[in-house]
């Protein structure tokens, strides 16, 4: 009888978070893959469990997931772990799930602690619609891009290290956005501090907080009746680059969005 695969959820910093039934499946598991063998040695004593790991990491994933699938085919029960909180969500995981998955294997996800649902709810901003994007992209350009798509309350992680810069550069884009900074959600020194991008930055210009974060950034504000979008506007610029007079470019463009051609002249000449 085939075996199956168990994704559990690990404690994001207080060991007490862990659950019962994540203790359970670690204890009757054939093997559990780790991301960090040595971190999760730590779990497994606090709790007394004895399960053989494997290391599952991102530098090993294709090679360790055949490995794995042989293994629940031929009856074995693999428990998935990474170092803190729910694996795939920015850890290790995803090759493991498909191979899984395409080898007929049942696939079994408890649910636990995350870092992301707890900085979302911590942060006091809209629930109801949110999206979660890992690590903020490094380049200005990039990073500008990401806060400004629209998608409701956008939670991400950040290295402390960059905290300053990117909120100095959601200050630029929107200075009264609401954004929480979360920080070594349930250790000892946990703290949310929320206000405005531009109270923010000025806060962190000189001190760049310490430990594990998640930023939460409020939506973006809702477009103005007829205001064109940022792809539309792009667009003209484009066409102008292009050698086009910006009236004629305009008018394509909103011919082809159903946009106003006033609008998308006037955000080009602006």
């Amino acid at each position: 009888m085939s075996g199956r695969l168990v994704v559990c959820p690990t404690p994001i910093g207080n060991l007490e978070d862990v659950t019962l039934r994540v203790l359970a499946a670690l204890r009757d598991a054939d093997v559990i893959a780790a991301e960090d063998t040595r971190h999760t040695r730590g779990l497994l004593d606090r709790y007394g469990v004895s399960a053989p790991l494997v290391s599952y990491h991102e530098h090993n994933e294709e090679a360790r997931a055949a490995e794995l699938v042989e293994r629940m085919l031929s009856g074995a029960v693999v428990a998935l772990v990474s170092d803190a909180g729910m694996p795939l969500i920015s850890d290790p995981g995803y090759v493991l799930v498909r191979a899984c998955v395409g080898a007929g294997l049942a696939v079994e996800v408890l649910p636990g602690p995350s870092a992301a649902i707890s900085a979302l709810v911590a942060s006091a901003l809209p629930s109801d619609r949110w999206r979660f994007v890992g690590f903020l992209p490094r380049k200005k350009g990039d990073l500008s891009a990401v806060l400004s798509e629209p998608g409701g309350t956008l939670v991400a992680f950040e290295s402390p290290k960059r905290v300053p810069a990117t909120l100095a550069v959601l200050a630029s884009l929107d200075p009264d956005r609401e954004v929480a900074v979360c920080r070594e959600l349930t250790k000892i020194h946990e703290e949310v501090v929320r206000g405005t991008a531009s109270e923010l930055a000025a806060r962190y210009a000189d001190a760049a907080p310490k430990g594990e974060v998640v930023l939460v950034v409020a939506p973006t504000p809702p477009r103005s009746a007829g205001e064109p979008g940022d792809d539309a506007v792009e667009a003209v610029r484009r066409l102008v680059a292009a050698g086009a007079k910006r009236r004629v470019a305009a008018t394509v463009v909103a011919e082809l969005t159903g946009g106003s051609a006033n609008a998308l002249y006037r955000a080009v000449t602006e």
